[in-house]
């Protein structure tokens, strides 16, 4: 999985760089299938960054949120938060689908009404 981290309208540290990639890396936990992530930290107004996460996942469109708060920590957390979110859903749904689907067509046999009645 590969991870990028840029900046618009500023320089962030190598040390606060190196933070955001290895929370980012944590997305890793919630889906296998991540190709890469791209976090991007607009600092246009420094007391207010707002922070977008990019998730690009294998036989899936991109997953996108975004982050803004007081701080630039509490925005990275905001953004992977609905990320995160996005994820479990995505997975959810994918693992729902495929689970027993004998089960499935079991049901839709029981509900139709027989031509005897």
């Amino acid at each position: 999985m590969q991870v990028s981290i840029s900046t618009r309208h500023g320089h962030l540290s190598e040390a606060s760089q190196g933070k955001l990639a290895r929370k980012a890396e944590k997305l890793g936990r919630f889906f296998e299938r991540l190709m890469a992530i791209e976090v991007i930290v607009d600092l246009k107004d420094e007391q207010i960054p707002q922070v977008e996460v990019i998730v690009s996942a294998e036989h899936k469109h991109d997953f996108v949120a975004h982050g803004q708060s007081d701080s630039l920590a509490a925005a990275v957390d905001s953004a992977l938060q609905k990320i995160e979110q996005q994820l479990r859903k995505y997975k959810d749904r994918a693992q729902r689908k495929n689970r027993n689907p004998q089960q499935r067509r079991q049901e839709t046999i029981v509900d139709q009404p027989s031509a005897e009645e």
